[in-house]
């Protein structure tokens, strides 16, 4: 059989081809995101369960014209490949490479930039009042999975939607939280009949005929809404303002061809709800869609080939991850005080609380892709006087800023912030590195900022941030640490106290976090004290001034941008207290940092022990 695929390098050819020969390129299509995925790591599950219905939208919207808004974005390989980017995806969230979410400067066919959830029901809707401005008969589709219908601001763009009459149909990709009945002919024979302009035109003349006859016409659309109702859950969506339309089979290419071109002439706001399967297609990610979700490099015909997970208690042999740390400290704290509660949004595996959602059920809480919510949530539970713990990745965190001023700081509850994923992540690139928290936390009042150089340290801080009862937050790097073994017992540490850890003349560089190791290798070359600060907020003022005192230059180096961060509250203390030193601070760049590998990119921000001394050494010599 002739390859189909190998043929199709922009939807427009899609286009031509006869409808019967679109099951075989969506056979090809998920063969061929499997072997490639297989050899870059990236986002698999999902995208497998998407082939169809990116294919039919393709096939049925004239793209770029008509815009496409992929949420997450978790979800668009398939979409990168039909548009001018298959033979780019060996390169697939590598330095220099394409992008593993949709990026705007990367391909004209990637309308809005997503990376973070819950956005393109509002994008698309902008995009739709624009054409409606312009007087175009451009369409704009946003694509939201039932995840990201979780998060808020998904039904703040559908309340404003339903109210405005332009042409934004929003696909709810149903894949995970079984809201809908089975799917099979009747759902799809009614999908087809309700998205047709004859159900269309029939249902405004009625309402046109029947508003004379008020309680006639309330009772119609209540009949209306019961007979939907009865195979559909749409009466929601319908109250929204859209027409709800579904539930239908994502992987059924005949019925999503059907549907949508039916759609595409139809006016005002739609909603089409599909049903599809992670993993569709490939047995390992359809038996376990979660492990499958975000991969590396795999042989795809024996899988992913886990490894158990081992304990790092006491100097045992495994390393662990800081995520693993944070997940047995939060158990081991939880055995001691019952007002612990763990809460995240969305991310229990990801965040490291699979084990606790397994030993504390009753004080565990997923409160979806929400994370205003689940600050505010942790707010009411520290009110009623629990210690909630919540766990959250830097980037999400910036979405809940308002929460955590207004409903935590200002009341000054204690709340205990885990930050998960601070600094670079790697081949997630700029939308989801933890760049700026230490800059957006330390100017908040009565918070307390936290930053461990190694595991053992990150258990003890976690341990003296949970004793405290105001806000606290504790962040670290993604991956693992320098290898040090953890101590079971748990100690605070003094609150707002650093330690130098080598002695030397000349130049004192002051670490945050995770920049220790690299900051000692750098002392070593240059004969430099190095202090390990350990807070940001309180600044060991104490320990700051004593080092200006000895040593004429002081450098500070924290993984987070410059701007505002720890490197600008030792200079302020510096101000505050009149000293002269010389200052160099050294982080990350003012700008977004693309995909690669965290260590390469470190070294590019001059942020490993060589580019450190070349600094250091610059300075001196001015």
């Amino acid at each position: 059989m002739v390859s189909l695929l190998n043929t199709i390098n922009t939807p427009e050819v899609l286009r031509q081809l006869d409808r019967k020969q679109l099951p075989q390129l969506a056979d090809e299509l998920r063969q061929f995101l499997v072997e490639s995925v297989s050899k870059t790591g990236g986002h698999l599950s999902s995208n497998l369960g998407t082939i169809e219905l990116t294919i039919a939208l393709h096939y049925v919207f004239n793209t770029p014209y008509d815009r496409l808004v992929w949420d997450v974005g978790h979800q668009t390989y398939a979409h990168k490949i039909l548009t001018e980017r298959r033979e780019a995806m060996k390169t697939l969230r590598m330095a220099g490479g394409i992008s593993g979410f949709p990026n705007r400067a990367e391909s004209v066919y990637d309308a809005f930039g997503t990376a973070h959830s819950s956005t393109s029901i509002s994008a698309a809707l902008g995009m739709s009042v624009a054409a409606k401005i312009d007087g175009s008969d451009r369409c704009a589709v946003a694509i939201i999975g039932d995840g990201a219908m979780s998060g808020g601001m998904a039904f703040e763009a559908l309340n404003n939607a339903g109210a405005m009459n332009t042409n934004l149909l929003v696909i709810l990709n149903d894949n995970d939280m079984s809201i809908s009945r089975p799917v099979g002919a009747l759902n799809n024979y009614f999908a087809k009949l309700m998205s047709g302009r004859f159900y269309s035109a029939m249902r405004r003349g009625s309402e046109k005929m029947l508003k004379g006859m008020p309680p006639v016409l309330e009772f119609a659309k209540r009949a209306e809404e019961h007979v939907k109702g009865m195979v559909t859950p749409g009466t929601l969506f319908e109250e929204f303002g859209f027409n709800y339309i579904g539930p239908i089979d994502g992987h059924d290419l005949d019925t999503l061809v059907t549907t949508l071109g039916n759609i595409r002439q139809l006016n005002g706001p739609q909603f089409l709800h599909v049903v599809t399967q992670k993993g569709k297609g490939y047995t390992h990610a359809e038996e376990d869609c979660l492990l499958y979700h975000g991969v590396g490099k795999f042989d795809p015909e024996q899988g992913i080939v886990t490894k158990s997970a081992q304990r790092n208690i006491e100097g045992q042999a495994s390393k662990p991850t800081y995520t693993q740390v944070f997940g047995e400290w939060l158990c081991d704290m939880a055995e001691q005080d019952k007002r612990l509660v763990g809460i995240t949004p969305a991310m229990c595996e990801g965040s490291g609380l699979v084990e606790f959602s397994k030993k504390f059920p009753q004080r565990y809480f997923d409160v979806g892709i929400a994370e205003q919510h689940a600050l505010t949530f942790a707010a009411g539970l520290a009110c009623e006087g629990y210690k909630p713990v919540v766990a959250i990745y830097s980037t999400f965190l910036q979405r809940a800023y308002d929460q955590l001023i207004h409903d935590i700081a200002i009341q000054n509850l204690p709340v205990l912030l885990a930050i998960d994923r601070a600094g670079l992540v790697g081949a997630d690139g700029a939308t989801h590195a933890g760049s700026f928290d230490l800059s957006f936390l330390r100017c908040i009042p009565n918070m307390t900022v936290m930053v461990p150089s190694d595991e053992n340290e990150c258990r003890q801080l976690l341990y003296t941030a949970f004793q405290l009862d105001s806000p606290t937050a504790v962040r670290y790097p993604r991956g693992y640490g320098p290898g040090i073994a953890l101590r079971k017992e748990m100690q605070a540490l003094p609150l707002g106290k650093g330690e130098v850890r080598r002695k030397g003349s000349g130049v004192a560089i002051l670490s945050f976090g995770s920049m220790l190791v690299p900051a000692l290798d750098a002392a070593n070359s240059l004969n430099a004290t190095v202090a390990n600060m350990r807070f940001v907020k309180p600044l060991d003022t104490e320990l700051v001034l004593h080092l200006g005192r000895e040593h004429a230059l002081l450098v500070t180096i924290e993984e987070n941008t410059i701007q505002g961060g720890a490197g600008s509250a030792v200079a302020e203390c510096l101000q505050q207290h009149g000293m002269t030193n010389a200052l160099l601070q050294l982080g990350l760049p003012d700008s977004f940092l693309e995909q690669g590998e965290t260590g390469k990119m470190l070294a590019t921000c001059g942020l490993d022990a060589a580019g450190i001394v070349a600094s250091i050494r610059q300075k001196m010599s001015l």
